[in-house]
């Protein structure tokens, strides 16, 4: 059963989040996390992280609503397995020693369909802040399911360096530009009294 229209959604003076209050799981069959680096400073590189956990908590209040997720970073996929086996190696991303990418929200402002995810970005020991745009995509059921699938884009860029992650300089960008699909599934109703 899906939780009804009338289920309380987060509010804030400036708007509402519009999905029912709730720990929403993330879909891993309709989700991404996509980046985009410069090689040579004259194209570009695209490639995926293909394992990824994430969570959204909407509270009460857009105050007391969260995002959370964690990326294995060994599960890169730039379309080319050689290349992908020297960046998990000890002189790139050295995944035996940074083998998760963790983000912790911290802020959520926004109204209708255009929000601002501030929050902490942790690669090995290094944590620092991110600002992602996110758009909402919608709210839809999904045929023979009896959740409904909340979908986001989320888009932002951080630095290599700040990150400790320096290497390949003059080969590689500084700039790593994310882009996220993610699709959550709404939170399953409680079961009712009879």
């Amino acid at each position: 059963m899906t939780t009804s229209d009338s289920t309380a959604t987060a509010t804030t003076a400036s708007g509402a989040l519009p999905l029912p209050a709730g720990s929403w799981e993330i879909d891993p069959f309709h989700s991404a996390v996509n980046f985009t680096i410069r090689h040579l400073g004259i194209s570009k590189v695209r490639g995926r992280f293909s394992e990824v956990t994430a969570g959204l908590v909407v509270g009460g209040s857009v105050e007391t609503s969260s995002v959370t997720a964690t990326v294995d970073l060994a599960s890169i996929d730039t379309g080319n397995k050689d290349r992908d086996a020297h960046v998990r190696a000890p002189d790139l991303l050295d995944v035996e020693r940074r083998p998760t990418m963790t983000f912790r929200s911290t802020r959520v402002i926004g109204k209708e369909d255009e929000w601002t995810l501030e929050g902490e970005l942790t690669i090995g020991d290094v944590t620092k802040p991110v600002t992602l745009a996110v758009e909402f995509g919608g709210l839809q059921a999904f045929p023979g399911s009896p959740r409904r699938h909340a979908g986001f884009e989320a888009t932002g860029e951080i630095s290599r360096k700040e990150y400790g992650l320096d290497f390949g300089a003059g080969l590689l960008g500084d700039v790593v530009k994310i882009q996220l699909d993610m699709q959550f599934l709404e939170p399953e109703a409680a079961p009712t009294e009879g």
